[in-house]
């Protein structure tokens, strides 16, 4: 059998296969409330044999959405569908995991569709952003404030608020979102952080935000996994670069994180990335290597063989994926029968085997 359907232990979690839905976020909530879309798409691919299903970026306070159309984990009021969700995704073989996140200057932005321009903070769908530092990131964005201590401090308590509430609606995984330039990224990379306190300058001063998250939610999670996702590299000179990352991967893997999910870019608007089947593999096959952490890697795998591959090569141990699961639902049922592994499909949708 192929080991892309090999079953993985991560903690107290059993994964049944390597491949896992990678967040994305659907811009299709009001006031941060889930709805029947999230439940039907996220469902979907509980269905199609994903064995863990990572719902989209989820905002722990209403400025950390990207957009209005965000989803929020900022009151105990939201928690109802998100149960609805997670019974629904455990009871068709998969496990329900969480990105928690917020956006920092990449905030109060329009859905993709309309335009990804960002909102005054006087608009009604718009409110001020937050960062690090009151560098915007686009020359055409509104600047964003620069955080106080005090505030830096009710973020990390929002962040272990929504761990709370998270492991309350049955998310067996959560993930801090660290990468593609939103708050957390922000703080790690020294083109976003110009700070000259305890939450900037040094490697150890600008990981200390995410650290200090990670210890605030762990105080909320039992037999939950905890996963982070990093950007392993910003693509830009003087920025965040692999070397910093395998060194943060190791500190992380120390603290307790089970996963570190590698993904790369999304800081800055000048990045040059050179996209390419699998680019961001290399990143997470040398955290892999160079740390022995668990790693999940991400970007343009769209074939059975491709991300056979990888497993076999040892070159990561999950395969997230993202677009090709909203082209296939039941991509792991359809990789499956490429790879001639006879893996159960749902009673209702055998006949179609």
């Amino acid at each position: 059998m192929s080991q892309l359907f090999s079953s993985i232990t991560i903690g107290s979690l059993q994964l049944k296969n390597r491949l896992v839905v990678s967040p994305m976020c659907q811009y299709s909530a009001e006031d941060g409330f889930a709805n029947n879309w999230h439940l039907v798409h996220l469902g979907q691919f509980a269905i199609g044999g994903a064995a863990a299903v990572i719902q989209e970026a989820t905002a722990i306070s209403p400025e950390g959405r990207i957009s209005y159309g965000d989803l929020g984990l900022w009151s105990d009021d939201h928690l109802e569908k998100y149960k609805e969700i997670t019974t629904f995704i455990k009871e068709n073989g998969a496990v329900p995991g969480i990105q928690l996140a917020h956006a920092g200057r990449k905030a109060s932005s329009n859905k993709p569709w309309i335009g990804r321009g960002q909102f005054a903070p006087s608009d009604p769908l718009g409110w001020q952003t937050l960062a690090p530092s009151a560098l915007a990131f686009h020359s055409g964005d509104y600047v964003p404030q620069e955080l106080k201590i005090g505030q830096i401090k009710e973020l990390i308590e929002q962040f272990g608020e929504a761990a709370r509430r998270a492991v309350q609606a049955g998310y067996e995984i959560i993930e801090l979102h660290a990468a593609h330039g939103y708050l957390i990224h922000q703080f790690l990379s020294p083109l976003s952080n110009l700070r000259e306190d305890e939450f900037g300058g040094t490697f150890e001063n600008r990981i200390r935000f995410l650290t200090e998250i990670i210890n605030r939610v762990q105080r909320e999670i039992t037999s939950q996994s905890l996963w982070v996702r990093i950007s392993a590299t910003d693509w830009a000179e003087n920025g965040w670069d692999l070397d910093q990352s395998i060194l943060l991967s190791q500190l992380l893997t120390e603290q307790g994180v089970d996963v570190i999910d590698v993904s790369s870019g999304g800081l800055v608007s000048y990045q040059k990335i050179d996209v390419g089947p699998a680019y961001q593999l290399p990143f997470a096959t040398a955290i892999k290597e160079k740390t022995g952490s668990t790693t999940a890697t991400v970007g343009l795998i769209k074939t059975a063989a491709q991300a056979a591959e990888i497993i076999e090569q040892n070159k990561a141990d999950l395969i997230l994926i993202a677009r090709s699961f909203l082209d296939d639902p039941h991509l792991p049922l359809h990789f499956a029968k490429e790879l001639s592994v006879d893996t159960p499909w749902p009673k209702q949708y055998e006949r179609a085997k």
